[in-house]
């Protein structure tokens, strides 16, 4: 039984190990799990959290080596189905010093792709509490788009809470303007909605954070709450009552790598409201979770234990 739930897709990363070369001129590289969904459920099961991911891979050796990475993370695998015809997907990801790595994706036609909405009919929610939702997996197919939905009817005919993360891909997309009108429409699913500023901007034609949060909570009668991350300042904060705040972010000396920032947000921000704490402290949560995650180079490996999480807001409350 878990607290919470998510549908992705895992993606096997083949990480440049050769700095700044770039992806054509790389030649080194290390193996390991990443993917925004599953990036959520790591972080929150090393928050002490129960988690179930719901996934398909391929019948292949990084198959396998995905199901094997995420029974090492201990969140749980039992809606991970097993495709025979479809294979795994996985991307390269160049290694920089700075701002954000270079990927490239071999996730067309992949198992995750061919996702039946049919799987989600065997998932037991009795215990979750929350359910993350997030913009890739719609992105990778229509069949995975069907599913998407169906998961999230499911989710609200239920009563589960529901927060939505637009993750744009831009190049998962037949076109931009069908991401924008298909992710807007996803919005709708989303309790809580987390776009960035910059997704903002493209999604709805604004940085303005107050924008932002007034075209996702007039979107949808389901959202509650809009957190619009804007970076090292930190996020903005409205809900359908017309309350609004900044919670302020966390001074970080030098960014390593950005990838596994947002989602450090989010696992942070849903861990802190499953036990119980106020909007602010969740949104401040998730700005520590994040900050930490960009002084690392790997997806996730900067994602805390409850006992790192609280030295680093020790730290930082004495910084102040």
């Amino acid at each position: 039984m878990s607290e919470i739930l998510t549908l992705g897709e895992p993606i096997v990363t083949f990480t440049s190990t050769d700095l700044n070369a770039g992806l054509v001129d790389s030649i080194n590289y290390y193996k390991f799990l990443g993917g925004a969904e599953l990036n959520v459920m790591i972080g929150a099961t090393r928050l002490g959290h129960s988690t179930e991911y719901i996934s398909q891979v391929g019948a292949d050796p990084l198959g396998q080596f995905a199901i094997k990475e995420i029974s090492k993370y201990h969140v749980g695998n039992q809606y991970i189905s097993t495709d025979d015809n479809n294979w795994t997907a996985f991307q390269l990801k160049e290694l920089v010093d700075q701002g954000d790595p270079t990927t490239f994706n071999f996730r067309r036609r992949s198992a995750a792709a061919h996702f039946d909405k049919s799987n989600i009919d065997h998932i037991d929610f009795t215990d979750v509490k929350m359910a993350h939702l997030s913009g890739i997996f719609p992105a990778i197919s229509m069949q995975a788009r069907e599913a998407f939905r169906y998961f999230a009817e499911q989710l609200i005919t239920r009563g589960i809470q529901t927060t939505f993360d637009p993750n744009l891909r831009p190049a998962l997309w037949e076109s931009q303007a069908v991401m924008i009108e298909t992710i807007n429409d996803l919005a709708k699913y989303g309790e809580i909605v987390l776009p960035g500023i910059n997704e903002g901007e493209i999604l709805m034609g604004s940085r303005d954070p107050e924008k932002i949060a007034d075209f996702y909570l007039e979107n949808s009668d389901r959202t509650q709450t809009v957190v619009v991350k804007l970076g090292p300042e930190g996020a903005y904060v409205k809900n359908k009552s017309g309350d609004s705040y900044t919670v302020k972010g966390f001074h970080v000396k030098k960014v390593v790598d950005t990838v596994g920032a947002g989602d450090g947000f989010a696992l942070g921000l849903i861990t802190a409201l499953i036990e119980g704490l106020p909007m602010a402290k969740a949104v401040a949560r998730g700005n520590a979770v994040g900050a930490l995650q960009v002084q690392t180079t790997g997806d996730n490996d900067g994602y805390p234990t409850p006992d790192e999480l609280t030295q680093y807001l020790i730290s930082e409350q004495k910084e102040d």
